[in-house]
């Protein structure tokens, strides 16, 4: 299968990442089903992309028409079998839980298409972790956006040892469709480019912000002041959520066993508190 002949997507779970891609997909022109569990979830997905593309609507940046169209084009399905039993290729956007993603996948290898590439959102977990519950190792692949999905233009695609070359090129090749600049890891590596990268800043941020060096505001203005990044690693972590932080650095310690990978006592400290970032009104940042 090549990438001319994807018509319809299926993302799996309806968090910020989830319904983001769904929406990427759907401003695109496919047809895109949005599955979670929980109801509820769905509702709030579809409230909170209602509000984030008719606030892009009033400032001009895309017409009404096209905000529409997309949502025409999107569902939101509860059933999981539902969701995927027409589609051509599948995102998986739910909790960083290895057992968790193994048995959703183990569905999803039952419930799709035998021609339907099953792919992962995770930087943290490579898909040859995933693609053994399935049936079609050589389909299963990493497919992974950045958040906010509907802004941040790169998607790392990467090609494990099971991944075929096809597999690799259409994942490829799809997110150019979605107007998104792909880059090909052709060897796997947890975290991949752009988080690998981001992690080592985030080390240090911890490190100076712990050791009292500086507060985070001052670091985050270090960053975007001197180094030019649009936000800081303290708001950053706050947009993303404290608790999958802390859940991206427990599973590379998972896989390392290494001290320095495993999550840093002040996240840990406000994981426990609720404190997880914009998501619960407080994180690093008050947002109340």
């Amino acid at each position: 299968m090549n990438a001319e002949q994807i018509k319809k997507i299926s993302v799996i779970g309806a968090g910020a990442m989830g319904s983001q891609i769904a929406m990427v997909s759907a401003l695109s022109g496919f047809k895109v089903s949005l599955q979670d569990l929980n109801k509820q979830s769905l509702e709030k997905a579809e409230k909170e992309l209602k509000d984030r593309l008719y606030k892009r609507v009033e400032k001009g940046k895309i017409s009404k028409e096209e905000v529409e169209s997309a949502f025409n084009r999107l569902s939101f399905i509860p059933s999981l079998e539902e969701a995927v039993k027409d589609s051509d290729f599948v995102i998986e956007a739910i909790v960083e839980n290895l057992e968790i993603k193994r048995d959703l996948f183990e569905k999803l290898d039952q419930f799709t298409p035998s021609h339907s590439i099953l792919s992962t959102n995770s930087s943290t977990i490579v898909s040859s972790q995933i693609a053994d519950a399935t049936k079609r190792p050589e389909k299963v692949c990493n497919f992974h956006f950045f958040n906010p999905a509907l802004v941040m233009e790169l998607v790392e695609v990467v090609q494990g040892p099971h991944t075929s070359k096809e597999t690799a090129e259409t994942a490829f090749d799809l997110a150019k469709k979605l107007n998104k600049t792909p880059i090909l890891l052709k060897k796997e590596i947890s975290g991949f480019v752009a988080n690998r990268i981001l992690g080592k800043l985030m080390n240090e941020a911890l490190y100076l912000y712990e050791n009292e060096i500086a507060t985070a505001e001052e670091i985050d203005l270090a960053c975007m002041k001197a180094l030019n990044h649009p936000i800081g690693p303290f708001a950053l972590i706050d947009l993303t959520g404290l608790d999958v932080h802390y859940n991206v650095r427990q599973q590379r310690y998972k896989e390392s066993g290494k001290e320095e990978d495993k999550p840093s006592q002040v996240i840990i400290d406000k994981v426990e508190k609720g404190e997880l970032g914009r998501k619960t009104g407080k994180g690093f940042y008050s947002y109340v």
